[in-house]
């Protein structure tokens, strides 16, 4: 099992900026730290789904709705969007900063900055992050959703992210 630890901003319930801690330990004793989640979109609109490889430490083998993680200290929000799509997917994108909330379903609760990019079908998947990913239209997404093991992240974001989208229409 591979478990990575990472410095992170602990911040607090206004996303200011409290200390440097490591992830780890933010996580075991439920501090809030920032996290970036880019739903990522191809021309067509489908919607990007991973699933995660097995030798990750948090949620190993789940499905994952985009590309995120931890934000690094120093880093905003939309830095961290891009380096993890670019980590994780071996793509240059700049995801548009859409939302940002606490986020208390998961390991530990967190701020999730929910971003969107439209990235292009080919992608170069880190196999140590992801074992397979796939191009799924809204409504398929929808009953993935229901059918398949996402991680918490997943499902709270989709929804909010379709409920952004819907009353920006």
């Amino acid at each position: 099992m591979c478990v990575v630890d990472e410095l992170v901003e602990r911040v607090d319930a206004q996303d200011r900026v409290l200390g440097v801690v490591n992830r780890l330990e933010a996580v075991r004793k439920g501090w809030l730290h920032r996290i970036a989640l880019t739903v990522c979109r191809d021309e067509r609109g489908r919607i990007l789904v991973t699933r995660r490889s097995e030798q990750l430490s948090r949620f190993p083998g789940f499905y994952e709705v985009g590309a995120g993680g931890a934000v690094n200290v120093g880093e905003s929000y939309e830095q961290g969007a891009a380096r993890e799509v670019a980590e994780e997917l071996g793509i240059g994108a700049l995801p548009r900063l859409l939302f940002t909330f606490i986020n208390r379903s998961g390991l530990s609760p967190h701020w999730l900055g929910v971003h969107e990019a439209v990235v292009p079908d080919a992608v170069t998947a880190d196999p140590d992050e992801i074992a397979w990913y796939g191009w799924l239209t809204e409504p398929e997404l929808r009953s993935a959703l229901r059918e398949w093991r996402f991680t918490p992240d997943s499902h709270e974001a989709f929804r909010r992210y379709l409920a952004f989208r819907t009353a920006r229409s």
